[in-house]
């Protein structure tokens, strides 16, 4: 068995279980007896307008504007524009998109249709600031809390009282027309409202929340920013406000799809596949520690799967970063394994992120093996050390057991898999 090919075979059937040019034009609507207008964000914005542009009948109007990360663009489109912003810190150009997609919905009728195509990366990418609120204030609370170990729905908590087109108010905006929305989730349980903060759904979070998030990570909040949070005329729309009577959300494409995806990949390689879940979280060294752990169970006990067999899991968790080197959630989890694991016979593992980022990084993830650490100190490379200096993408790119795929163009979150191939 070439474990590595196996393990790169499935996190490349994750991957392509999400793409969306598979995906979205299962879910596409009827069109409208009026205009359709197309509007996006997110890592995966851009191939999904292409696929509607693609699949739209040509003899009815379309027309649009979505937002992805630099350098996820496919082209230019026909009917639907696409532009480029920063992601994980907003930019200039995603303010200006977002401030122009409000534009584009406004003013519309019943027979109008809102198509907006949401995925993982667009609450980065719809960086229009409350009033009050400055891009540069959005830009300082988001650094810190991408370096605090906040979760995911904690910072997007966040984000969304401090935009303007959050937390259903794009929804608001374009009301009476329909709106429907096509969401590729990249969040653990899948919540509409958390993909990209929601923008076309209601929000069950509060200002009281938001406020809570900081002041729990210590994040220095900005005198307007504490201005916003502390005005209660500022709250989102909430669940059951009439702006969402026209509204309809399908989840194209989820991290547990992509999870089975990969687990028939397995199966059909003859190692057993068991999926732990799509929705872990937490600490990536600890819960590199715990699936380590659980790997030496297979190892010594056949518990709680015989070998050869696969752990495989998804979810996103956090790094509190407190050293100096390039990491990403991924490798940091990779590296934990690994030392936890210590040269175990038989065991190999792959993790990366879908969306082909791991961190800051354009490097998807990596691949561990049961000499990883021997290679390591071999070139003198401390693997303790790399994980204290949360330095994961240094020590693997050094070993050359990176996992690089350049943009996916989708985003369910990440994929990790642990192979234990028997004794």
């Amino acid at each position: 068995m070439n474990e590595r090919a196996l393990l790169r075979r499935m996190f490349d059937a994750a991957v392509a279980e999400a793409a969306p040019d598979i995906v979205v034009p299962r879910h596409l609507p009827k069109p409208p007896p009026g205009r359709t207008i197309v509007v996006g964000a997110g890592k995966a914005a851009a191939s999904m307008a292409r696929a509607v542009d693609a699949h739209w009948p040509k003899d009815r109007p379309l027309s649009g504007l979505v937002v992805t990360r630099y350098g996820y663009g496919v082209g230019r489109l026909d009917r639907i524009e696409v532009v480029e912003a920063a992601h994980p810190v907003p930019d200039a150009a995603g303010e200006e998109a977002a401030k122009r997609i409000l534009d584009l919905v406004r003013g519309l009728t019943p027979d109008d249709l809102v198509l907006c195509l949401i995925s993982g990366g667009g609450s980065a990418l719809l960086s229009l600031p409350a009033p009050g609120v400055t891009l540069a204030d959005k830009q300082a609370i988001n650094r810190a809390l991408l370096r605090s170990g906040a979760n995911i729905g904690e910072m997007n908590c966040v984000r969304k009282h401090l935009s303007a087109i959050k937390a259903g108010r794009l929804a608001a905006a374009a009301a009476p027309a329909q709106v429907v929305s096509l969401l590729i989730s990249d969040v653990p349980g899948d919540d509409p409202s958390v993909i990209a903060s929601g923008p076309t759904v209601p929000d069950a979070s509060t200002l009281a929340q938001a406020r809570e998030v900081l002041a729990r990570y210590g994040v220095e909040t900005p005198a307007a920013v504490a201005a916003v949070l502390n005005d209660e005329g500022r709250e989102t729309p909430k669940p059951g406000d009439p702006v969402f009577a026209n509204t309809i959300v399908h989840l194209i494409a989820t991290p547990q799809a992509s999870l089975e995806a990969a687990a028939k990949v397995a199966k059909d390689a003859g190692v057993a596949p068991l999926i732990l879940g799509d929705a872990l979280e937490g600490e990536a060294r600890e819960v590199g520690r715990v699936m380590g752990g659980m790997a030496r169970q297979v190892v010594v006990h056949d518990q709680p799967i015989p070998a050869p067999c696969v752990l495989i899991s998804g979810g996103e968790t956090t790094v509190t970063i407190r050293g100096q080197g390039r990491g990403g959630r991924n490798v940091e989890f990779l590296l934990s394994l690994a030392v936890e694991l210590d040269g175990l016979s038989g065991v190999f593992a792959i993790a990366g992120d879908t969306d082909g980022v791991d961190g800051a990084e354009d490097i998807a993830g990596a691949v561990v093996a049961p000499d990883t650490l021997a290679r390591a100190e071999a070139l003198g490379i401390k693997p303790r050390d790399s994980l204290a200096d949360n330095d994961g993408h240094g020590f693997f790119q050094a070993l050359g057991d990176s996992v690089v795929t350049g943009p996916t163009f989708t985003n369910v979150n990440d994929f990790r898999a642990i192979l234990i191939a028997g004794r």
